[in-house]
């Protein structure tokens, strides 16, 4: 790291690979809708993956459902949500996650960041359900501090540059963690809303394609998913749910090695495959 500040007052040793030096990965995974809550398996499998993990000292989380250019951090104290969905029960407009703020990990960000690439703050901007919902899962004693980051854009190679730049946050204990869906095409889904089981076949297609190209580290072939992928448009109508992927592979140390798959399947007959990337 080439700026001094902490990223976060705490000074709690770093357990696991963080404390023996080694870096935390990043992560790609599927965020579903408040409803993933309530699927026990997805959260198991959720919870296991962040209990093989080392803990970390904070998240830094890019979420499919946060553009704005310049870029922005959310707000870095009291972390507030934002129940960016509608049409569910009151329940899910009920919850809370109180997790800690990171204002040294927003300062930390910021200065990794070159001066054409400037970063607002927006205080009064909480976690989005991109956010919230896997962290509820993955960290549900919400005990670990977190920051949002907004995507200023949606290409795919300008995305993993800013996961380069954010790469040295895992040398110091931060998790990043993009967070999206591997297919998303919620307009061509209602038989499997509906309960129909099985994915549909652009669904599967597309999901075939993403495993074989993280698996061969075929990043070129990434970057032109919209030409290249079967099942497009159809599994991502818009993008910006694949987009976080690229950030998440571009903080990785090696993003050309295959990644670990820690969740694959299907849910509604979208995607649920997951990565971990070192």
């Amino acid at each position: 790291m080439t700026d001094p500040r902490p990223i976060s007052d705490d000074s709690t040793p770093l357990p696991g690979d963080a404390a023996a030096g080694r870096p935390l990965p990043a992560l790609y995974l599927g965020h579903g809708a408040p409803p993933l809550l309530d699927d026990p398996l997805w959260m198991a499998q959720l919870a296991g993956w962040a209990r093989d993990l080392p803990r970390p000292k904070a998240v830094l989380i890019v979420s499919a459902h946060w553009q704005t250019a310049p870029m922005a951090i959310s707000a870095t104290n009291t972390v507030p949500l934002v129940y960016d969905f509608y049409g569910f029960p009151q329940r899910y407009y009920d919850l809370t996650y109180p997790a800690p703020g990171a204002p040294g990990l927003a300062e930390t960000v910021k200065a990794l960041m070159p001066a054409s690439e400037p970063i607002l703050e927006r205080p009064s901007r909480g976690l989005d359900h991109g956010a919230w919902v896997p962290l509820m899962a993955m960290y549900p004693a919400a005990d670990v501090p977190v920051l949002q980051l907004s995507m200023p854009d949606l290409d795919p190679r300008h995305l993993f540059d800013i996961g380069r730049r954010l790469a040295p946050l895992r040398d110091e204990g931060v998790l990043v963690i993009g967070s999206g869906f591997m297919t998303h095409g919620l307009p061509f889904i209602g038989e499997y809303f509906a309960g129909r089981p099985g994915a549909p076949q652009w669904s599967v297609e597309f999901d075939r394609w993403a495993a074989e190209a993280l698996a061969t580290g075929d990043l070129d072939t990434l970057f032109a998913f919209r030409e290249k992928a079967p099942g497009m448009p159809f599994a991502h109508p818009t993008v910006e749910h694949f987009a976080p992927l690229f950030v998440a592979l571009g903080a990785a140390s090696r993003p050309d090695d295959a990644p670990r798959t820690p969740i694959e399947g299907f849910f509604i007959g979208l995607s649920k495959r997951s990565i971990e990337a070192r």
